[in-house]
Parts: structure tokens; C-alpha cells; sequence
């Protein structure tokens, strides 16, 4: 209404002089491509050349030399952030990435050195943060590189990952999706919905068939209003995996702010079945018990998730922890013998160090 009333009386008033016309506002830049994504500069070629490539050798080498190169303070230094949604020349300016970030320019050195180098998802990972009134789920991706018959992974968090699943290989499209889709859930936390449908156009472009893009482009049709294409949005997210958590939890809220109760029971039912099969539910609820000292609970959730997922070294060292509280030390060398098992070579000697105490006490 003011902006009418505010024609009317310039309309009124021809004796005044018309208020300039404001600026054009310029289109949102055009994601970059997937050329433009796995650019390698001519700086890091040639480094690239020097520090892997020119001494030769076996595959294997030159893939050991690329590791090195990559996370050495002596070749790149690169360092995790898991904001750090950048191209293979943002990455190598800034030395940081996610997840993502480092597998996009793992895949372009190794290509670039003459390995065969591919993506691998794991779309199921405990792995999420907050900012805002944003919450994140995020999947992860990682590198694949194949030597004669052999499969090798590159990972820059293979440690903090928690996932029951092997990663899954998948094509440059799916990456580039994620990429856009990454950039557009940014975007939108910024309150910058123009450009972040852009990207969200882009990633499903490049990749219909991911699901996560859906949902997302679920939340940023709601941001702008539009509350029944965010329903056909998440709806297709679970077209394409019945069991996404975030397009479930997006329903169930939609459905309620609607006053739809019967179909928001109807997710709501469905989330707490999918959380009954998922071993890091029970994970997280066990680490809230130990939180409030009730370590008869925690070991009561720990064996829960053992039950759902046996794989996982975190869920037998923390059932380690809570038999130690409990006092029942027999029990817990037990699970931190489970845990040390299971665990890289690294967090595997950590292991060894607690069991050595343990046996120095006796127990």
C-alpha cells in the first residue's frame, strides 16, 4: 500500500521532478561449470609435475607422492573446514576445503598424474551442524583411485566419519550436484534466495536423481512462500530415498503447520521407525546418558547400537567407557579390545595404550 500511495501522489505533483529511475539490479553470476570446477592452475600444475609426477615410478608411488604432496606442510598443507564449499583453484588459494572440496581436487591431481580417480558418496553419515535456524544434515564424499584391481580411498576425515555404509562410487554429475546444491543451502542461510535458486537449478540439472538437492530445493521454496511446490519438492526426495531423514522431518513440520495432524502422525511415525533401525541414534543417546552420568543407560543404548551395527570402534569404546564407570573392568577390556579391532592404526594404538593401563592395574 505505501508504495501505491506514494505513485498516486508523484502522479499528483508533476511540477516535481521524478525521482531517478533506481540502478538495475545484475543477474546473479552463473555457477561455474564442471570445466571451471576441476581447473587446475597453472601454479599448481606445475608443482603438481615437480613434487609427483617427475620422479616417475609405479602407480602406486605417484599416488603415495599425491597423498604427501596434498597434506604435507612441505607440497599443499591443505587443512579441513566444512564450510569450505570452493573450486580446485579456491581450495589451492585458500589451502582449505570440506569434504567435498578435497575429493574434487584429489580426483583432479590424480587425473592429471595419470590415475584412474572417481568419487564415492556414503550417504549416510552421523555428521551434521547448526547455524542459525538452519540445521545441516550432510552426507560424505571421498576419493576413489583404482591401480590394476586394486581400490584405493583417499579421505581427509576418515576418522570422524561415522557411517555402517561402504562408500558407493559415483560420476562427475553427481558431484558437480553436490556442489551446487552445497552452495545454493548456503545461500539461502544468507538470505540470498535469488542466486541460491540458481544453483539449486544447476544442481538438478546436473543431477535430477540426487536426492538431497530435492529437499533442499524443498526448504528454499518454502523460504520464498511457496509451501505447496516445497511438498512436491520433498515428496520427490523421498521418490528417490524413502528413508531421508530431512525431507520426513520437513514434511511432519509442514504438515503441522498446516494442521494436517493425520499426515504429520504419518511422518512422524515414520521417522521414529527409521530411527529404531539406525544404530547412531542410539549412539547419540547413549553419549547424552554418559553426559548425565546414568552409565547404566549409556551401556544399555551402547549395546543397542553394537546390536544394529557391530562395525563401528566408537560404539564399542564408548560401551568401554561406560563399563568403566560402572566398575565392571572385565567388560570393558572386553569392548576396547572389540574397539581396537576395528579401529585404523592410529586410533587403534590409542586403544592399545588404554588396554596397557588397564593390564598395569591389574584388571
Amino acid at each position: 500500500m505505501f508504495a501505491w500511495l506514494l505513485g498516486a501522489a508523484l502522479t499528483l505533483a508533476p511540477a516535481i521532478a521524478p525521482a531517478p529511475a533506481p540502478p538495475p539490479v545484475p543477474d546473479p553470476p552463473a555457477p561455474p561449470s564442471a570445466e571451471e570446477i576441476f581447473a587446475i592452475p597453472a601454479a599448481l600444475r606445475q608443482a603438481l609435475h615437480e613434487q609427483v609426477v617427475a620422479d616417475g615410478g609405479s602407480d602406486h608411488q605417484r599416488l603415495s607422492r599425491l597423498v604427501r604432496f596434498m597434506f604435507d606442510p612441505e607440497g599443499l598443507g591443505m587443512r579441513y573446514q566444512h564450510d569450505g564449499n570452493f573450486t580446485v583453484a579456491e581450495a589451492w588459494q585458500s589451502r582449505k576445503g570440506n569434504c567435498l572440496s578435497f575429493t574434487l581436487m584429489t580426483i583432479a591431481l590424480a587425473r592429471a598424474a595419470g590415475l584412474d580417480a572417481y568419487g564415492q558418496e556414503i550417504s549416510r553419515t552421523l555428521s551434521w551442524y547448526s547455524e542459525g535456524d538452519t540445521l545441516y544434515f550432510s552426507n560424505h564424499v571421498n576419493t576413489g583411485v583404482q591401480i590394476h584391481r586394486q581400490r584405493y580411498s583417499v579421505d581427509v576425515a576418515s576418522d570422524s566419519v561415522l557411517t555402517a555404509e561402504p562408500p558407493k562410487q559415483v560420476d562427475d554429475e553427481r558431484l558437480l550436484a553436490i556442489f551446487h546444491s552445497n552452495r545454493a543451502a548456503s545461500l539461502l542461510t544468507e538470505g540470498r534466495l535469488e542466486e541460491a535458486a540458481t544453483y539449486m537449478a544447476s544442481a538438478l540439472r546436473a543431477d535430477e536423481r540426487y536426492a538431497a538437492a530435492w529437499n533442499n530445493a524443498g526448504v528454499l521454496a518454502l523460504r520464498e512462500g511457496r509451501p505447496d511446490q516445497a511438498e512436491q519438492h520433498f515428496l520427490k526426495t523421498l521418490e528417490l530415498d524413502s528413508s531421508h531423514d530431512g525431507a520426513m522431518m520437513n514434511l511432519a513440520s509442514l504438515y503441522a503447520a498446516r494442521g494436517d495432524r493425520q499426515r504429520e502422525h504419518e511422518y512422524r511415525k515414520r521417522i521414529e521407525r527409521a530411527r529404531q533401525r539406525n544404530p547412531f541414534h542410539y549412539f547419540m543417546l547413549a553419549l547424552d546418558d554418559e553426559k548425565q552420568g546414568d552409565y547404566t543407560a549409556a551401556a544399555k543404548r551402547y549395546r543397542r547400537a553394537i546390536g544394529l551395527y557391530d562395525g563401528e570402534h566408537r560404539f564399542h569404546y564408548g560401551l568401554a567407557r561406560a563399563y568403566l564407570h560402572l566398575g565392571d573392568f572385565r567388560k570393558a577390556g572386553d569392548a576396547l579390545r572389540r574397539a581396537q579391532s576395528l579401529a585404523s592404526d592410529g586410533t587403534s594404538e590409542r586403544y592399545q595404550a588404554k588396554l596397557d593401563r588397564l593390564r598395569r592395574k591389574g584388571l
